[in-house]
């Protein structure tokens, strides 16, 4: 049962009602205590330290280990929906991009405590770098994805992808060109720096894929409507 800081409590209490939790404990003074439950797990909460600063994320966290992390994403999408009219993908509190088929998405408090969804039988090791057992532009679409599934980290999966399309795109099969095109334009929408989107988006329509391929580019991303006005007819 994690113990995590928390610097605004009220914010706190705020989401995850939200979210669907119920308080089970709550208290202000003499000194800070909540506790939340929801499905069987338990978040508590006692005061930060005044050197917290909540905007550089790496106040705390936990893990949850569960049996299968889409349901719970899903719930939580939805609740935040209902409560906010959207989800939350930017700033505190936020919850993580989740592609169909991965293992893991974290959900970000208003603290800027790190909560991990992760699956049972999610693989142990990892190759950051991209797997050994591949190469070229294959290495790099599996380097990007530890880089947004594992470490949350949007801008060095954009770097890598951007990088490796350059050196490997050209002589990549069309189906793993139009994955990194697709995932390029997904982060540069996530960063907020969508300059270059009409140019992959066109390169992404000159591709020829099969029905098969078309549907692997779109699991490659966590919103395929934004590869509506891209996507290739079908050869």
């Amino acid at each position: 049962m994690p113990l995590l800081p928390c610097v605004v409590p009220e914010e706190t209490l705020a989401f995850w009602r939200a979210l669907g939790f119920a308080v089970t404990y709550e208290q202000m003074k003499p000194y800070l205590y909540l506790a939340f439950r929801w499905r069987g797990f338990d978040l508590h909460y006692t005061r930060a330290s005044s050197n917290v600063d909540p905007s550089l994320e790496s106040t705390g966290g936990c893990l949850v280990m569960v049996d299968a992390v889409a349901p719970y994403h899903a719930a939580f999408t939805e609740a935040m929906r209902r409560t906010y009219g959207k989800v939350l993908a930017k700033g505190l509190p936020r919850i993580t991009r989740y592609r169909s088929g991965a293992s893991r998405f974290t959900v970000m408090d208003p603290s800027g405590n790190s909560i991990i969804f992760i699956q049972r039988d999610e693989p142990t090791e990892l190759e950051y770098g991209g797997s050994k057992q591949l190469q070229g532009l294959a290495r790099v679409l599996d380097n990007a994805r530890i880089l947004r599934e594992f470490k949350n980290d949007d801008r060095a999966a954009f770097r890598a992808l951007n990088s490796g399309l350059r050196r490997h795109g050209e002589s990549a099969p069309a189906v793993q060109q139009a994955v990194a095109l697709a995932v390029l334009i997904e982060l540069s929408t996530a960063l907020a720096e969508s300059e270059r989107v009409p140019e992959w988006g066109a390169r992404l329509r000159r591709l020829s894929l099969t029905t098969k391929e078309r549907r692997q580019v779109e699991s490659a991303v966590a919103d395929p409507t934004l590869l509506e006005r891209w996507m290739p007819a079908t050869a």
